[in-house]
């Protein structure tokens, strides 16, 4: 039995079987492809729907190419509830990551080392309201965003 419930930042969860199920993107960079496959695939085994899977595309050869991916990628980021961003991410992910901000989007950095939030390596906005930083292994990472959601959609 599904059930739609309200819940803040605009969104909406479907409870199911005492599960949030939630519409998710991941931005990162063609370096971490094997990466985002795994998260992607340990996210949809807990029922989350991928709103776009970008490492199933061919090298762009065009700027009409460019185009038409930017224009689905804006789209998966919009229709999420979640971006993940998988670091060391390229500048497209940081570009998805300011459009997931300005929504209101929850956002997770992902990163098997500390390096990536040293001072001299960060960013600004990896720090600002709204951003959830973690250093581990994927598999923890997974279950770890997965249980906070559950817990924020049983509120």
């Amino acid at each position: 039995m599904e059930r739609k419930m309200a819940i803040t930042r605009n969104y909406t969860l479907v409870i199911h079987r005492g599960g949030a199920y939630m519409n998710f993107y991941i931005a990162s960079s063609f370096q971490n492809v094997r990466q985002v496959r795994e998260l992607a695939k340990l996210l949809r085994q807990k029922g989350w729907n991928h709103t776009y899977d970008w490492t199933e595309n061919q090298k762009a050869e065009s700027y009409a190419c460019l185009a038409d991916i930017g224009k689905k990628e804006m789209k998966a980021v919009s229709e999420s509830e979640v971006l993940i961003v998988i670091l060391p991410a390229g500048k497209g992910s940081h570009i998805e990551m300011g459009i997931a901000l300005a929504l209101g989007k929850s956002i997770y950095l992902f990163s098997t080392c500390k390096s990536s939030y040293n001072f001299d390596q960060t960013s600004t906005f990896y720090h600002v309201d709204g951003v959830n930083r973690y250093v581990g292994d994927l598999n923890s990472f997974a279950q770890s965003i997965w249980m906070e959601n559950v817990k924020s959609s049983s509120i």
